[in-house]
């Protein structure tokens, strides 16, 4: 008989086949589907062996599914899909030099991203979680989509970042402080990369708040209704350009050198990510020297006492220099997430990233809507 309620077995299944499609994709066009700069991160064997688990384990728990009544549309799109990559090559396609484009997407980092964050992520924030949710709650489409933008994009935002603080810091090289910075301690250079990037992102944040035109792109990234490790993704493609402009700015103008700022660049991703975790973690006097999860949140709470707060992703130091530091009392969290007019975020991808371009308006399909949470199940 078939079940009524979603299989995980099931959802696992699906996703893993559609994955690996997608990486035998990869494999057949590396030099227009993979990254450059992310190629030299991880080997082929790496990814072929990765592919091969993906293969194995789709049509293994697909199977399953199916043969137990569990899901079965969804366990055999799973099936269908890993089938498909394997008459296409599997992990098994050959390729020679890969030619240099100009442009290409960055599909091998959002498959290693996404395997790697579910892997780490879902058990803990399973185990820890502030509200326990599925994974696969209300708007995680949405969410996703912006994961798979974000990351398949990222070397044209990249292109338009580099472009961009290449263009201001021909403007203003010092080079005596150059020499003196890179002359420090690569450990003192990252930790005042932290100091700088966050002081510059800090105040950007906040005038993403206090302008009207730059908080219609950033109320889409706080419109998300549920804190995950996903939830961190809902970014609008014009305010990564400009938060990753002002972060990198300072840096490249400064003049640190690559090693401090390729570090920096590491654990800005992975704090961004923890920082809207769904994780019940009190760190107590540490939540005055470092940014944890409970401080990010409460950033996020639909709570006009907190809306003016908390900016700064790594250093409370820097929203005490700016005034805006705020401490919840210990234990809490927020009883709510999103803006505080629902209705003034559209629900959906595609309509979030129109929205700042329109005239302001009231939308009846909003984020937390019930028709919105009823077709994003």
């Amino acid at each position: 008989m078939v079940q009524s309620k979603r299989s995980w077995i099931a959802c696992i299944a699906c996703g893993l086949g559609l994955m690996s499609l997608l990486g035998v994709l990869a494999f057949h066009f590396p030099d227009l589907l993979t990254s450059q700069q992310f190629r030299a991160v991880y080997t082929e064997h790496f990814a072929r062996t990765l592919l091969l688990i993906g293969l194995v384990a789709a049509f293994g728990l697909g199977t399953f599914a199916v043969l137990t009544g569990r899901n079965r549309k969804i366990a055999l799109t799973g099936v269908l899909s890993a089938g498909l990559a394997v008459l296409l090559g599997g992990a098994t396609v050959r390729f020679g030099p890969i030619a240099q484009t100009p442009f290409s997407l960055g599909l091998d980092w959002f498959l290693i991203s996404l395997v790697i964050s579910a892997i780490v992520f879902i058990p803990i924030e399973r185990m820890m979680a502030v509200r326990p949710m599925s994974p696969l709650r209300p708007e995680w489409r949405t969410d996703m989509g912006y994961f798979f933008m974000s990351h398949m994009l990222i070397q044209f935002i990249f292109i338009a970042v580099t472009a961009s603080t290449a263009t201001v810091a021909a403007f203003a090289v010092f080079p005596a402080l150059k020499g003196f910075l890179q002359g420090l301690p690569v450990w003192v250079q990252f930790l005042m990369c932290v100091f700088f990037a966050d002081l510059f992102q800090a105040g950007l944040h906040r005038a993403y708040h206090k302008l009207g035109f730059l908080w219609r792109f950033h109320a889409v990234h706080h419109s998300s209704r549920h804190m995950d490790w996903l939830a961190g993704s809902r970014v609008h493609l014009v305010e990564i350009v400009l938060t990753r402009c002002a972060v990198l700015l300072p840096l490249v103008v400064l003049g640190f050198s690559a090693e401090a700022v390729n570090a920096y660049v590491v654990l800005a991703g992975v704090q961004a990510v923890v920082a809207h975790a769904n994780l019940r973690l009190d760190f107590g006097w540490l939540e005055y020297v470092v940014c944890c999860p409970r401080y990010h949140h409460w950033h996020h709470a639909r709570d006009e006492a907190y809306v003016d707060a908390n900016y700064a992703i790594h250093l409370p130091l820097i929203d005490m220099m700016m005034g805006t530091f705020r401490r919840p009392p210990a234990g809490t969290w927020p009883e709510e997430y999103g803006v505080i007019e629902l209705e003034s975020v559209p629900a959906g991808f595609v309509a979030q990233h129109a929205m700042p371009f329109g005239k302001q308006q009231t939308f009846e399909r909003y984020v937390g809507a019930p028709e919105a949470q009823r077709a994003s199940a």
